[in-house]
């Protein structure tokens, strides 16, 4: 699952990342973009996402599998998106983006480990990236922590856990209209494929 374009225009190479494939680099920007004019705030999405995951009932009632991620799909605040989501020992999301949504996620149970990248990244004309030193960011959130995430955050969630299964709560403001899936081999991200809610619900 778990993860609305804006495109913006050819910029030239940043010191954090070079490309190659169909189009020029990007400029590396931190991800603190402003909250769009209608919906929640990023803190808003977190307040959700915090209030959901403390409903322990809630909680114990998503069936967990051993062999694969299981969700529900919640209501989110103000016409927002959201998941309640179980990850099995082992289990992650590999790299992705959510598009142009906002976003916040909270653990429930368990622990759950973010690594995810500080540079902003364009959303079309490019193939392969290589990212220089420095852009790597990691997070170890467990039940009661979150994060929340401005548009352009590219990340991968993992339950690294050998034996205890996670749980998670995400919201996203828009509603995720697509997400991008990345490879990642050392320095070198990979564009591999765009997904659309269909694929996913």
């Amino acid at each position: 699952m778990s993860a609305s374009p804006v495109l913006p225009p050819a910029l030239p190479t940043s010191p954090a990342v070079s490309a190659s494939g169909a189009g020029p680099g990007p400029t590396a920007a931190p991800d603190t973009d402003s909250t769009p004019a209608a919906g929640p705030s990023q803190a808003e999405l977190l307040d959700f996402v915090r209030r959901v995951a403390a409903d322990v009932e809630l909680v114990a009632s998503l069936p967990l599998d051993p062999e694969g991620r299981t969700w529900v799909r919640l209501a989110g605040p103000a016409g927002s998106e959201a998941w309640l989501i179980g990850w099995p020992p082992g289990t992650g999301t590999g790299w992705h983006d959510h598009g142009e949504s906002l976003g916040a996620f909270m653990t429930a149970s368990g622990e759950l480990r973010e690594n995810s990248l500080s540079v902003r990244l364009p959303t079309d004309g490019w193939k392969t990236l290589e990212l220089n030193d420095g852009v790597d960011r990691e997070h170890r959130l467990t039940a009661g922590r979150g994060r929340a995430f401005g548009r352009h955050h590219v990340h991968e969630v993992l339950n690294e856990s050998p034996e205890q299964h996670a749980v998670s709560v995400h919201a996203y403001h828009p509603p995720l209209p697509l997400m991008r899936r990345y490879s990642r081999t050392g320095p070198t991200l990979r564009l591999e494929q765009v997904e659309r809610p269909a694929d996913w619900q």
